[in-house]
């Protein structure tokens, strides 16, 4: 009977402390899974707007992916279709272009070309228009448009915002 209560406590201990290893797997399993602070914080970009000058494109940097943002001209808004305008970040009375600045065939970083008011990528000669939109193939689909917020002349990537769910609902993001 002895040896029963020993096997007994034997036993609850080791199961004791192979809990207590499960528990720390799993600490360490879920800390391996969370994002690091570094991605976190990437989470979230400001851009004032108020300086952006027309026809120049600015890149900023949003969770590693370039950013496109051109404030358009009033003549190339005055030459925009329907299609095109819809995909306009419009801030009081300036149109801007803003999207992830990456080609939709394989990833590549479009250059702008100013006096042409398009992109071409120089990798397969898919180009696209002012608004991002594809018009020569490869590009199955036009450049994406990042979640975005605006709250005065300051545009916040990475926060879904009333315009962009009026653009998401409209059809205009995929």
């Amino acid at each position: 009977m002895a040896d029963n209560g020993r096997r007994d406590f034997m036993g609850k201990v080791f199961g004791g402390w192979a809990a207590l290893g499960g528990l720390g797997a799993l600490y360490a399993a879920k800390k391996s899974w969370d994002p690091l602070p570094s991605v976190k914080a990437a989470g979230f970009t400001k851009v004032d707007l108020s300086a952006a000058e027309p026809n120049v494109l600015n890149i900023e940097k949003w969770r590693g992916k370039p950013i496109f943002i051109l404030k358009k001209t009033p003549e190339i808004v005055a030459k925009q279709t329907k299609e095109e305008s819809a995909r306009d970040v419009v801030v009081g009375k300036d149109h801007f272009l803003v999207c992830i600045g990456l080609c939709t065939h394989l990833g590549c970083i479009p250059a702008y070309r100013p006096d042409k008011h398009d992109f071409k990528c120089a990798c397969h000669g898919g180009e696209f228009d002012v608004s991002g939109i594809n018009t020569l193939p490869p590009p199955p689909s036009p450049m994406v448009i990042p979640p975005f917020k605006i709250e005065g002349t300051t545009l916040i990537l990475g926060e879904e915002g009333p315009e962009y769910k009026k653009m998401k609902e409209a059809g205009v993001i995929a």
